[in-house]
């Protein structure tokens, strides 16, 4: 049954609203006019006389903010009424580049800032909503996910405050544990991944993309993306890879013990397209290392592709390397803030979320199987024979 279907054989929980923090705008606003077409074409097909309150609107978006003090306090306000609606709140706890004043100085908006700005938000809501979701592409804390010495387990206890303040549903992609889910049993927590858009994206932008166990090979970068790329591959019906880290342990440095070396275990990647995924590139210097190391071992193509590009020291490591031929292609989604000038570069390439999102919400607020949009299989299924098809002609 296609999700079109399902929508038809349910109704609604309650009407849809989204409320989009600052930080999450531009994703917001695509995802709003996405779901305004679902609704019309739902609509046209079920050819009913009377329509639910609520439930095809001009634009579903909530009209909300959270000013600051001069202190650099905050609150959150909602201008519009939300009794009774299915609230999904939109947040990018990555987006630094939103600044507010504290005594005079500005600052920039840190995932803390993000993080109480949404439960400011939830504080103004709860009681009126039916219903509140959280869409939180980047998890908060994500990487703090695990206890491993005397640390704070930050994104286990963000997601008890969450599910504590009345929060039905949390909504993630590619979280860095999704079993981090064990802290709330009793909530909803729903992990979706990018696959699909970004094989998706590979296909229109790069020329002579084959899916062929003789002309791809998926490498995952460390034993984390390990899963990642093993569903990759077998999806695919291609071979695969694995760096991991060989760590020095004795010294550490900005909080963890520095990689002396990435050590390559697999089949020859000579004259082959290599595709690295991840769930997320940070500084870089890690994925842009094993790009090398696989250009070393004489591989054709590489291309990276990882769920959230936070490019904490910027994009020149990613210039030189383009520009020694070492990396061909970079695919980020547009689930988190992406610096402007990283869309002007040749090498960048976005996969785009907004569809997949707005049905997943969709889904979700016709309280039916979510299973159909979590699975991307038939869809990459579907991508691959057109492709081979086109191929062979």
């Amino acid at each position: 049954m296609s999700n079109i279907e399902l929508l038809e054989k349910s109704a609604p929980v309650a009407p849809i609203r989204i409320a989009a923090l600052d930080g999450c705008r531009e994703l917001a606003h695509e995802v709003d006019k996405k779901l305004v077409k679902y609704r019309k074409e739902l609509l046209t097909r079920k050819n009913i006389g009377t329509i639910p309150q609520g439930y095809y609107e001009k634009s579903f978006l909530v009209d909300c903010e959270c000013p600051r003090f001069g202190t650099g306090e905050g609150k959150g306000y909602i201008k519009e009424s939300v009794r009774g609606v299915d609230l999904f709140i939109m947040v990018d706890i990555t987006n630094y580049s939103l600044t507010y004043t504290v005594c005079g100085h500005e600052n920039h908006m840190s995932p803390d800032n993000h993080y109480q700005d949404l439960k400011r938000i939830i504080s103004a809501a709860t009681g009126k909503a039916h219903r509140i979701n959280v869409v939180m592409p980047f998890l908060y804390e994500g990487r703090q996910h695990r206890r491993s010495k005397r640390e704070s387990l930050d994104c286990a206890l963000a997601l008890k405050e969450l599910s504590d303040m009345g929060v039905s549903n949390i909504i993630t992609f590619d979280a860095h544990d999704p079993r981090v889910q064990n802290s709330i049993p009793l909530s909803g927590f729903d992990n979706f991944f990018p696959t699909y858009q970004f094989l998706k994206a590979l296909v229109k932008n790069v020329p002579g993309f084959r899916f062929d166990n003789d002309h791809l090979m998926i490498i995952s970068p460390d034993e984390g993306a390990m899963s990642r790329a093993v569903y990759f591959s077998n999806i695919l019906g291609v071979d695969m890879g694995m760096f991991y880290k060989r760590r020095d342990y004795s010294t550490i440095v900005n909080g963890k013990n520095p990689i002396v070396a990435h050590e390559f275990l697999g089949d020859s990647v000579e004259g082959k397209d290599v595709i690295i995924i991840d769930d997320m590139i940070s500084s870089g210097e890690s994925m842009l290392d094993v790009a090398r190391q696989i250009k070393a071992r004489k591989a054709n193509r590489v291309f990276i592709c990882t769920t959230y590009g936070l490019f904490t020291d910027g994009l020149s490591k990613f210039d030189e390397y383009y520009k020694e031929g070492w990396l061909d292609k970079l695919i980020t989604t547009n689930l988190n803030y992406r610096p402007p000038e990283l869309l002007t570069k040749p090498y960048y390439i976005e996969a785009n979320m907004s569809k997949y999102l707005a049905s997943i919400m969709d889904i979700i607020n016709h309280d039916v199987s979510v299973d159909k949009v979590r699975s991307s299989n038939d869809k990459i299924m579907g991508l691959m024979k057109k492709i081979s098809k086109k191929q062979s002609v």
